[in-house]
């Protein structure tokens, strides 16, 4: 017996009267949907892509912004650093002391400032008895002109001072002592050992030349002693546009290590805004590099700058050694930012959903995988380690990733190569813990049972 419910067959007529109607309610249905379309606003259709636009190009001023600030950043921190850590400073200028070109241009300078204050004439004659012979023989007066004999013999002495440990202590304390007043000198006021006169900042010798004399009137010409104390100048820059450095030297220093936070809230702030985070983080990070970057080099374009602006009289070595011992932290906090930046770029890169970036995914985990494989056929078995790293895997992904960050941000005075070998560090704790994550159930089997388990992703 047919069911009286069940629907018609193909066969079935169909009524008219129903079919019309249901024509209808379309046509009804249509017409509603035409009159909600015509009663939407006609600015909705486009809020969506306004908003974006704007959030887009508010994100682009952001990054740029925070770029164009980084090498001021690294400027500003190098000068709060230089001009406010004495440990700091001594250490930049320390390596000085060492440096031939500095030790000659000093030993120039001070023998300099001793022969002209000797009395060539009398000179013999005011040496003491006993000690003229041996007066005679260091001056080699038989030989060559007394006064190219005295000055090749003080040279000589001034020249085993500045090469001795006793100039680097020297050196070292002076530069120590008188920080503060460099502080004065790069903000313009101010006296002491380092002072600032019209287009230098100098550094006093006068300990170095009472060392000298003494060591002169030990080997026999003791009319070095009546030498009053001289205070003679060593140059540690020089330029027509000191005044101009000192006011922007000043703004840097109250600048200080803000101008990095801000420069990099800046470009976060940017990066959040994007629409496409991952590649507005590469893009930025690759651009922060790259304008620290032109940093450096400017610096190599002002030192033959520089340079080629001294006087014929200054040592252009020892000018040369000076502008780089000043600026080595500063060369170095630019690598720093260059490898920083590079490094979060690649990382962004290796994370992100692209097919290259996948490729070397894959690859690097087909290689633990093969490496833990081969272990797992050795007979290494992972214990309760390989449950509980891949349990806990995303919380011990994170913990590496903040212990590097947190270690180079307690890192005192970071370089390049620290940055580099953190990233390094971090990428080997990452592979270990990928090793630890492999199943023993797939890995582990005896050789020649290999389990067609896959481990989970």
């Amino acid at each position: 017996m047919p069911d009286s419910g069940a629907p018609s067959g193909p066969g079935d007529a169909v009524d008219p009267e129903e079919l019309r109607l249901l024509r209808a309610r379309v046509a009804a249905l249509e017409t509603d949907l035409d009159t909600v379309r015509a009663a939407l606003p006609t600015a909705a259709p486009t809020e969506g892509p306004v908003r974006h636009r704007a959030r887009s190009v508010l994100a682009v001023v952001l990054i740029v912004l925070g770029c164009l600030l980084a090498p001021l950043s690294v400027v500003a921190a190098w000068s709060a650093e230089l001009v406010g850590d004495t440990g700091r400073y001594v250490d930049t200028v320390r390596p000085l002391a060492s440096d031939p070109d500095v030790q000659n241009a000093v030993a120039d300078a001070v023998s300099d400032a001793v022969v002209a204050r000797l009395d060539l004439p009398v000179l013999l004659q005011s040496a003491a008895p006993d000690r003229r012979p041996l007066l005679e023989q260091a001056l080699g007066v038989l030989g060559e002109p007394l006064q190219d004999a005295v000055r090749s013999f003080v040279h000589d002495k001034a020249r085993a001072v500045v090469a001795s440990a006793a100039f680097e202590r020297i050196w070292a304390d002076a530069n120590r002592r008188v920080h503060d007043t460099l502080d004065k000198a790069l903000t313009g006021s101010g006296d002491g050992a380092v002072r600032l006169e019209k287009d230098s900042v100098t550094l006093d010798l006068a300990p170095v030349v009472e060392d000298v004399k003494e060591r002169l009137a030990d080997d026999g010409l003791t009319v070095a002693r009546r030498i009053p104390t001289l205070h003679t100048d060593f140059t540690l820059v020089r330029s027509d546009d000191i005044g101009r450095i000192r006011t922007y030297v000043r703004l840097l220093k109250l600048a200080g290590l803000w101008l990095p936070v801000v420069a990099v809230l800046l470009v976060a702030a940017g990066v959040l805004l994007a629409g496409r985070r991952r590649r507005a983080l590469i893009v930025s990070a690759l651009a922060f590099a790259v304008t620290t970057l032109l940093l450096g080099v400017a610096l190599s374009v002002f030192r033959v700058v520089y340079l080629d602006a001294l006087p014929a009289g200054v040592s252009q070595p020892a000018a040369g050694a000076v502008y780089d011992t000043l600026t080595r932290f500063l060369r170095t906090s630019v690598r720093v930012v260059v490898a920083l930046g590079v490094t979060v770029a690649v990382a962004a890169w290796l994370t992100g959903p692209g097919r290259a970036a996948g490729l070397v995914r894959h690859l690097w985990h087909s290689g633990i995988a093969a490496v833990r494989a081969a272990a797992g056929h050795a007979g290494l078995r992972t214990g309760p380690v390989g449950p509980f790293v891949r349990r806990f895997r995303p919380w011990i992904t994170w913990t590496l990733v903040g212990a590097t960050v947190l270690t180079y941000l307690l890192w005192p005075y970071p370089t390049g190569w620290v940055v580099i070998g953190l990233a390094l560090t971090l990428l080997f704790a990452l592979s270990v813990a990928d090793f630890l994550a492999a199943d023993d159930t797939v890995t582990g089997g005896p050789p020649g049972h290999a389990s067609t388990k896959e481990t989970p992703v």
